[in-house]
C-alpha cells in the first residue's frame, strides 16, 4: 500500500468533467459524448467520469511511480462485465502496484463523490480501492483504504465514497490488492456526484441532548473534506474527535526524531500536528470543543518508537528509556497544542487506550501484527505488565492544557474486563487524582451472524454504566456505533433508542456521548451501517428513534464566522478582490468551481430549500448576485452551465452573455 508519487491526468482527460444540464434533482454533470470516457445511460445524469475501455484508451491511468512494474493496457475479455474490452494490469511486483488516477484538475476538492469499479483478480485475492493524499503541512503521503472485496477469478463490484481537501497534494485513487500481486482486470470505472439530502429541519442532536451532555462525532481529514460533511457536523455536534490524526503514528515526526538521535538524544520524541491540521483548523474556526485521542496505545504506534535509536530493526529500549520517551512525547504533544491551538477547547483526552483483554488481563508482549490478531502490546514487551499506565497519567496530568480531563478508554467495556478497569482506576488514583474519567467506546452490535441478537444486551450495557458510575469518575461514551445486518433498521432504531435511554438514565455521571463517524459509508464498519446518517446525509430511523419524545430548546443555526466580505453580503454590490463582483462564486468561498455550479442547480431546482433565507443551506443575496453569470436577472440552469464551462476553460470570462467578446 506504499508507493511513490505519480503523474496526474493529462489535459485531454479533463474532458471527462462534463457539463451540467437541467434535471429533476440538483446535479452538475451529464454523460459525455467523447468516446475516451465510454458511454453511459441517460439515467446516469450525475456521472462526472466514466470509462468502459471500449475505445482501448487507458491513458488516464498510470503506474504508481518508477518502481511500479505494472503493465497497463486494454485487452479483449469475453467475460467483460460490459462490452468486450477491459483494462489489464499485469506484471505487478508489489500488492500496491497498479493503476492510479490523479484527481487534481479532474475532480473538485470539497465535494463528495461516489465511485464504482468492477475488478477481477487472476486468482483468489482481496481487491481494494484506495486513496493517496498528502494533507496540508504534511511531508509524507497518507494511504486510506476506502473499500475492499474478494475476487476468486471473477469480477466483483467495489463501491464507496470519497473526497479530498483543497490544500491536499498528490491526490489519487488507485486499485491495489491485500494479498499476492497477481494480475487484475478492471472495467466500468465510474465517478458520480454523491447526493446531499441533509434535512436542515431535522432536530439538532446537540440541542436535543444539550441539557444532559455533549453530543459529538469523530472524523478523519478525508471524511471532513466535503463541505456537506462539515455542514452536518456543525448542525448536529458540539464535540469533535480526530479519528486517526492525533494517534502516535500520525503525530510522531520520525525525521526530526532521527536528527535529534544523531546528536545523541533518542529520548525526546519530536512531534508534529500537521496531519491533524485540517481537523484542528475546522474546530478552531467554528469553536467546536475537542476530545484528544490517543497518547498511549499498543496499536497505530510505529515499531521504531520502541527501539534503540528509533531503528525498527534495533534492540528494544529499556524500561527506563521508555519512561523518558513517554514523558517527553506526552509533554511535546501538549506543548504543540498549547502553542498552535490554545484557542481550541480540548476538554478531554484519552491517555491510555485498550490495555486489557476481554477477560481483564494485560495483553501479550510483542508488536501488533496479523499473526497475533494485532493484539500484542510493545508496552507490555518493555514493561512486562501494565505498570506503564500510571506514569502515563502522571505525565499527562503534569502537562495537559488547563481544564482538559484525562480518560482511560477501552472497548468491550461491558465484558469481564469492566472489573479490571474499575480496579485500575482505583489503584492509580489511590495516592492522587490522575484519572478523571472512563471512556466507554461502545462499539455495539444490533445483530450477530444475521440474527436478532443484540450484543451487548441493553441490560448488560446498563450494568456497566452502573458499575462505572460508582467509581465517582466521569463517564464519556467515546466511540458509539451499532452495526446491523440484513438492513434490519427497525431493530437498529429500537436498540439505539434503548441504549440512549440508558445513557439518559445515567446522565448525571456522563459528560459526553460521541458517535464514531458521520455517515454510514465513512464508518470503519461501513459494511454494516452502524451510524445515524445515511451516505447521502439523510437521517436514518435510528436517528429519529433517539430524538423522539425529548423536549429541548433549539439553538440558532450555525453561521459562518464573520469576515469583512461576509459582513457586506446584504449590499447590492461589494468590493471583492479586484473591486468587482466575483461572478460565478455563488457560495462565497472566493473561488469559482464546481461547488458553485452545484449550489446554482440546487437554487434552480429546489428554491424552497436553497433560495435566500429559506434555510441554513440557502444562497445569500451576494451569492445570488454573483451566480447570475448570464446577467438575465435570475439564477437558473443556464448560469450553472456557464460556470462549468468557465471552469473547464471553454469560455474565458464571467459574466458571459451573447455580447461578451
Amino acid at each position: 500500500m506504499r508507493g511513490k508519487k505519480f503523474r496526474a491526468l493529462t489535459a485531454g482527460a479533463l474532458s471527462a468533467a462534463v457539463l451540467c444540464t437541467a434535471a429533476a434533482n440538483p446535479v452538475f454533470a451529464v454523460p459525455a459524448v467523447d468516446n475516451k470516457i465510454g458511454t453511459v445511460s441517460a439515467a446516469d445524469e450525475d456521472v462526472v467520469f466514466f470509462t468502459d475501455f471500449e475505445d482501448g484508451d487507458v491513458s488516464m491511468f498510470s503506474k504508481r511511480g518508477d518502481s511500479d512494474t505494472s503493465v497497463i493496457k486494454a485487452i479483449d475479455d469475453d467475460k467483460a462485465p460490459s462490452g468486450s474490452k477491459v483494462m489489464s494490469v499485469s506484471g505487478r511486483d508489489k500488492s500496491w502496484n497498479g493503476p492510479s488516477m490523479g484527481l487534481k484538475g479532474v475532480l473538485e476538492p470539497g465535494v463528495k463523490y461516489d465511485i464504482s469499479v468492477k475488478v477481477k483478480a487472476a486468482w483468489y485475492n482481496t481487491v481494494c480501492i484506495s486513496l493517496q493524499h498528502t494533507p496540508a503541512g504534511a511531508s509524507e503521503p497518507q494511504y486510506t483504504n476506502l473499500v475492499k472485496g474478494v475476487s476468486q477469478g471473477e469480477y466483483v463490484e467495489l463501491k464507496t465514497s470519497f473526497a479530498y481537501g483543497a490544500e491536499e497534494k498528490d491526490v489519487s485513487i488507485y486499485i491495489e490488492t491485500w494479498g499476492d500481486a497477481n494480475d487484475l482486470c478492471i472495467d466500468d470505472f465510474k465517478v458520480t456526484l454523491s447526493p446531499n439530502n441533509m434535512d436542515p429541519n431535522a432536530p439538532s442532536l446537540k440541542d436535543v441532548y444539550g441539557d444532559m451532555f455533549k453530543f459529538g462525532t469523530a472524523t478523519t481529514v478525508s471524511e471532513l473534506a466535503p463541505k456537506s460533511t462539515q455542514d452536518l457536523i456543525r448542525k448536529h455536534f458540539n464535540s469533535l474527535t480526530a479519528g486517526n490524526e492525533l494517534k502516535p503514528e500520525n503525530v510522531l515526526d520520525r525525521a526530526a526524531c532521527l536528527a535529534l538521535a544523531e546528536e545523541g538524544d533518542d529520548t525526546n520524541p519530536q512531534v508534529t500536528l500537521a496531519t491533524a491540521k485540517p481537523i484542528l483548523d475546522f474546530a478552531r474556526k467554528y469553536k467546536i470543543p475537542m476530545r484528544g485521542h490517543v497518547l498511549v496505545w499498543h496499536q497505530q504506534t510505529p515499531m521504531w518508537f520502541f527501539k534503540e535509536n528509533y531503528d525498527p530493526d534495533g534492540e528494544w529500549v529499556s524500561k527506563e528509556k521508555m519512561l523518558k520517551r513517554m514523558e517527553n512525547y506526552i509533554k511535546n504533544v501538549f506543548a504543540a497544542v498549547k502553542k498552535d491551538y490554545s484557542d481550541i477547547d480540548f476538554y478531554a483526552w484519552d491517555v491510555v487506550n485498550e490495555c486489557f483483554t476481554d477477560y481483564g488481563k494485560p495483553r501479550d508482549e510483542g508488536f501488533p501484527a496479523e499473526a497475533n490478531n494485532y493484539e500484542a502490546s510493545p508496552w507490555v514487551k518493555i514493561f512486562g505488565d501494565n505498570s506503564f499506565i500510571k506514569p502515563a497519567f502522571e505525565f499527562a496530568k503534569k502537562y495537559a492544557p488547563e481544564g482538559c480531563k484525562l480518560y482511560y478508554n477501552d472497548f468491550n467495556e461491558y465484558m469481564p474486563k469492566s472489573d479490571a478497569i474499575v480496579k485500575l482506576c482505583q489503584e492509580i488514583n489511590a495516592d492522587g487524582h490522575y484519572i478523571d474519567g472512563i471512556g466507554m467506546q461502545s462499539h455495539l452490535n444490533v445483530t450477530n451472524n444475521g440474527e436478532k441478537d443484540p450484543f451487548p444486551s441493553v441490560s448488560m450495557y446498563r450494568q456497566a454504566l452502573e458499575k462505572f458510575s460508582k467509581t465517582g469518575l466521569d463517564i464519556q461514551v467515546t466511540e458509539l456505533d451499532a452495526t446491523v445486518n440484513n438492513k434490519m433498521y427497525d431493530l437498529q432504531a429500537k436498540y439505539y433508542s434503548d441504549i440512549m435511554d440508558a445513557l439518559v438514565e445515567y446522565k448525571d455521571y456522563i459528560s459526553a456521548v460521541v458517535v464514531w463517524g458521520t455517515t454510514d459509508d465513512q464508518s470503519w464498519r461501513a459494511d454494516r451501517d452502524p451510524l445515524l446518517f445515511n451516505k447521502d446525509y439523510s437521517v436514518k430511523s435510528c436517528f429519529e428513534s433517539i430524538v423522539d419524545g425529548i423536549e429541548y430548546t433549539t439553538s440558532a443555526p450555525p453561521t459562518e464566522p464573520e469576515s469583512e466580505s461576509q459582513s457586506q453580503t446584504e449590499t447590492e454590490s461589494v468590493s471583492h478582490g479586484t473591486g468587482d463582483l466575483l461572478y460565478g462564486d455563488a457560495n462565497l468561498d472566493n473561488n469559482v468551481n464546481i461547488a458553485d455550479a452545484v449550489l446554482v442547480m440546487q437554487v434552480a431546482t429546489n428554491p424552497d430549500k436553497y433560495e435566500v433565507g429559506k434555510s441554513e443551506l440557502s444562497i445569500t443575496k451576494l451569492g445570488k448576485q454573483q451566480a447570475d453569470v448570464n446577467k438575465d436577472g435570475g439564477v437558473n440552469n443556464k448560469d450553472a452551465l456557464l460556470i462549468q464551462k468557465y471552469k473547464l476553460g471553454l469560455i474565458d470570462v464571467l459574466p458571459y452573455t451573447d455580447t461578451t467578446k
